[in-house]
C-alpha cells in the first residue's frame, strides 16, 4: 500500500518512500519553553502524533528527533527583539534555565495527557552548543557568512536559490518591511547564525566569537545533522515556520553541505478560535488545563482535531468541543458493546474495513475519513469481539487509549439519588402516576431512566 503526503517543497502530494529501507528518519520543530503551550501549539504535536502512528501502522521504524528551544529564539521569528527565555526569566524573576526546566516539564505533561507518541530523541539546544559551533564554523569555512562587530550573518546571496519553500519575494520584503532594516546586513533576508552576548546577557558560552550564543535557526540544522545525517526523510512544523525558520534551515544546510536536509517538508495549519485569531489580548488563548477546568478531558481535544485534516485551519469553538465530547463518549460506549458481543464477523468484512481505514490514513493523514470508517465499525448492528479488536487496532493510529477505557460508575448527585429513592418507593406501592411523574423529572434533569427488577437504573445522558 503506497503512502502519499503533501510536500511543501514540491507543492504536491508525493508518494512517500524512506531513504533507508524500513526506517524513517524525521525531525520536528519542538517548543520554545518560555511559557505554557496553548492548544494552538499542541495541534502541531497532535499532527506529529498522527504522522508517527501512521508510519508505524505501515510497518516502519522511526528515528525521530524533536528539539527543545531553551536559548536563541527571539521575540520575532526573524532576528528582531530579545531572547524569549531572557524575557521569561525577567517576567518571573527566575534563572532562564529554571524557566526552561519548568515549562519543558509542563509541555511533556500536556503531550502525555493527549497520549502523544514521543519522539525517540529529545534534543535540548543548550546541551548542543558545541555541535552548533562546529556546524557554524563549517558554514564560515565554506564562504557563506560575513561578520559584523556582534553577529555572524548568513549571506543568502551566495545561494543558488532562496527561498525554497515559500513564494515570498525577498526584494519586495525589503521595500515593505515592518521592522527597521539592520544596516549591518548586506541583504534583507540574511540572518544571524552566532551572536556576541552583551555583558548583561545570562545565556552565553565561550566560543570562537567570544562570549556568545547561537541563532534560533541554527539549532535545528545542527541537531538534525548530528542525529539524522546530511539528508533525512521528513521535517515537520507549523505553517508559520515556512517563510523564515524553515527557509533558513535549508539555507544553513546548503551552506554546510550543499544539500536540502529533508526530502519531505510537512506543515500543519493554524487553529482558529471562533473563526478568528487566538491571542492573549482577546482572552481566548486556552491551555489544556483551561479545557480541563471547563470539563473537557484532554482526549476530547484530540477527538476534536480529527474533524479536520492537518493542512487546513481548524476552528475551535466550545460547541465543537461539546460535540467532540459526545462523540468520544459514544465511541467508547460502542466499543464496549462490541466487547461484550458474541457474534462472529466474516474475514471479508474485517478486511474491507481495514483497507478503507488504511486508504484514509495513507492519503496524507486523512483523519476525518479514517474516523468515518471507525464509526461504520462502531455502528455495525452485529455486536462482535472481532469488531472490538478491529477498533483497538485502529486506535494504534488514533491514540485515544481505547483499550484502557473502562466505564466508571458515577455517583449520582444527592438530589437525583433522592428522586430515585422516591420513585422506587412509588413503584413498590404501585403508585404509577407518581412514578411516571418522578421519571419525567429525572429525564428533564438530564438522566436516562431504565426500570429493572432491582429498581430504577439512572445514568447521565
Amino acid at each position: 500500500m503506497s503512502i502519499k503526503f503533501y510536500n511543501t517543497l514540491t507543492r504536491s502530494k508525493d508518494e512517500f518512500k524512506p531513504l533507508d529501507g524500513k526506517e524513517v528518519r524525521m525531525y520536528t520543530c519542538g517548543p520554545t519553553v518560555y511559557y505554557f503551550a496553548h492548544i494552538g501549539n499542541l495541534r502541531a504535536y497532535l499532527f506529529m502524533d498522527s504522522l508517527r502512528r501512521t508510519l508505524k501502522y505501515n510497518g516502519y521504524s522511526l528515528k525521530h528527533v524533536m528539539n527543545i528551544t531553551d536559548v536563541g529564539h527571539l521575540t520575532s521569528d526573524a532576528d528582531e527583539g530579545e531572547d524569549k527565555m531572557m524575557k521569561a526569566a525577567r517576567r518571573e524573576n527566575k534563572d532562564p534555565f529554571q524557566i526552561a526546566d519548568f515549562y519543558m516539564n509542563a509541555f511533556f505533561k500536556d503531550i502525555d495527557k493527549l497520549n502523544i507518541d514521543r519522539p525517540e530523541i529529545i534534543a535540548r539546544a543548550t546541551e548542543h552548543i558545541d555541535v552548533m559551533e562546529d556546524y557554524v564554523k563549517k558554514i564560515i569555512d565554506n564562504g557563506y557568512t560575513y561578520h559584523t562587530d556582534d553577529t555572524v550573518y548568513f549571506d543568502t546571496s551566495k545561494l543558488d536559490k532562496y527561498p525554497e519553500l515559500s513564494d515570498r519575494k525577498v526584494d519586495e520584503q525589503k521595500a515593505g518591511a515592518r521592522v527597521e532594516f539592520d544596516s549591518a546586513k548586506r541583504n534583507i533576508s540574511d540572518f544571524a547564525l552566532w551572536i556576541k552576548a552583551p555583558e548583561s546577557h545570562i545565556m552565553k558560552w565561550d566560543s570562537f566569537f567570544g562570549k556568545s550564543y547561537p541563532g534560533w535557526h541554527l539549532e535545528c540544522s545542527a541537531m538534525g545533522y548530528k542525529y539524522l545525517g546530511e539528508q533525512f526523510d521528513i521535517h515537520t512544523g507549523g505553517v508559520d515556520h515556512i517563510p523564515i525558520h524553515h527557509e533558513n534551515e535549508i539555507a544553513q544546510a546548503k551552506g554546510f553541505c550543499g544539500k536540502i536536509p529533508a526530502k519531505f517538508w510537512m506543515h500543519v495549519n493554524f487553529l482558529k478560535v471562533d473563526g478568528g485569531k487566538m491571542s492573549k489580548s482577546l482572552g481566548n488563548l486556552y491551555t489544556l488545563e483551561d479545557l480541563e477546568e471547563k470539563g473537557y478531558e484532554p482526549l476530547v481535544y484530540k477527538m476534536f482535531n480529527y474533524t479536520s485534516t492537518y493542512r487546513i485551519p481548524i476552528n475551535f469553538t466550545f460547541e465543537a468541543m461539546d460535540a467532540a465530547k459526545v462523540a468520544l463518549g459514544r465511541l467508547r460506549e460502542g466499543l464496549l458493546a462490541h466487547k461484550e458481543g458474541q457474534e462472529k464477523v466474516s474475514e471479508d468484512v474485517i478486511k474491507d474495513y481495514e483497507e478503507k481505514f488504511l486508504d484514509a490514513i495513507n492519503d496524507d493523514l486523512n483523519m476525518p475519513q479514517a474516523m468515518s470508517v471507525v464509526w461504520d465499525v462502531v455502528k455495525n448492528p452485529i455486536k462482535s469481539k472481532d469488531l472490538y479488536n478491529l477498533i483497538i487496532k485502529f486506535d494504534e493510529v488514533l491514540g485515544l487509549d481505547l483499550a484502557n477505557y473502562e466505564k466508571k460508575e458515577e455517583e449520582l448527585p444527592e438530589e437525583i439519588q433522592k428522586l430515585v429513592e422516591e420513585r422506587n418507593k412509588a413503584r413498590e406501592e404501585k403508585k404509577w402516576a407518581e412514578s411516571d411523574k418522578l421519571r419525567d423529572m429525572l429525564i428533564e434533569k438530564g438522566y436516562n431512566v431504565k426500570d429493572s427488577k432491582e429498581g430504577t437504573i439512572v445514568e447521565k445522558k
